[in-house]
């Protein structure tokens, strides 16, 4: 099968689409013959070898978290699933070694929802690590609940542009990051107040706009955002960060209630997702679609950075 594969982490050099073996379910297993999948910050900073202490890994790597397809194969004691659902999945395992960019991926049910037929592969395929890690860091970590004020970092991107539709459906109210360029796209996702992400006074227009700060702060973009954001804060509130542990240990020593979640596989949470952005309750943005042999030009963008919303892989 055709997968895009690493043999050594560094630069894009080291991506190629080449052979793989084709892989075979095993007991407690399912195949899905992908046909789209997703890209994520993730993804470029495990080639770079940025994830290697926190994961073990096993080369040949194939890159990849998200997909969607179908169930071509199931092994003994499956049950739920049947060859020809069509399906999306976050397929990141203990191991990182068999990812989503390939013809063909083994995962467990507990990674696995049923796609509905309303959504496209590419569509579905671009909702599960960004709209899980949204999901889990707004309401499993961070406790959002009706009436109260988040601030979300980056709420453009991936992440963050279903974290403000989640937080805004919930009965939140909602502040999103961007620039200036993007601030008609949040007010069309349900933004209460765009604010500028460079902004001199951004402290100030936060506590302004939410009445003495947020109640919670999500951040997608770490470093130097994120240590501002005690600034944010209500009385009672607190920081969930994605992307910067280093920073939040930074913040839990200076008494700022803060902590760092990293997504974990919930086929119930995702099967929510998915029954939202059917329902229109949750938009999926999709910034541009690109086939397996322009993997380089997909990578470049993603590593740009400032794109709105999801990139994604067509796989055929």
């Amino acid at each position: 099968m055709k997968a895009l594969v690493l043999e050594k982490f560094g630069d894009p050099s080291v991506m190629k689409v080449t052979e793989r073996p084709e892989p075979r379910p095993g007991e407690g297993e399912l195949r899905v013959r992908v046909r789209a999948a997703a890209l994520n910050p993730v993804d470029w900073k495990i080639r770079e070898g940025w994830l290697k202490e926190a994961f073990p890994h096993e080369f040949p790597i194939t890159l990849g978290w998200d997909c969607a397809g179908v169930v071509d194969e199931i092994g003994e004691g499956v049950s739920g699933f049947q060859v020809g659902d069509e399906v999306m999945a976050y397929g990141r395992k203990e191991v990182i070694r068999d990812g989503t960019l390939a013809e063909w991926i083994v995962l467990e049910p507990r990674h696995v929802a049923k796609k509905p037929p309303e959504l496209s592969f590419e569509t579905a395929a671009a909702v599960p690590l960004a709209g899980l890690t949204a999901w889990q860091a707004l309401f499993d970590a961070g406790g959002l609940a009706a009436g109260q004020t988040v601030l979300v970092h980056a709420a453009a991107g991936g992440v963050g542009h279903f974290a403000v539709q989640l937080a805004k459906a919930a009965g939140a109210a909602v502040i999103g990051t961007a620039s200036p360029g993007n601030h008609d796209f949040l007010r069309s996702l349900g933004v209460d107040h765009p604010v500028d992400y460079a902004s001199a006074d951004l402290a100030d227009e936060v506590r302004d706009l939410s009445g003495g700060g947020a109640d919670l702060v999500f951040d997608c973009i770490g470093g130097e955002a994120l240590a501002a954001s005690a600034d944010f804060l209500a009385s009672g509130g607190r920081i969930i960060s994605i992307v910067d542990s280093a920073q939040v240990e930074t913040l839990l020593a200076n008494g700022v209630a803060a902590g760092w979640i990293f997504v974990e596989p919930n086929s119930d949470q995702l099967a929510r997702l998915a029954r939202k952005a059917v329902s229109g309750e949750m938009k999926v943005e999709i910034a541009e679609a690109f086939d397996l042999e322009d993997f380089r030009d997909a990578f470049a963008k993603l590593e740009a950075g400032h794109t709105r919303g999801k990139l994604v892989v067509r796989m055929g």
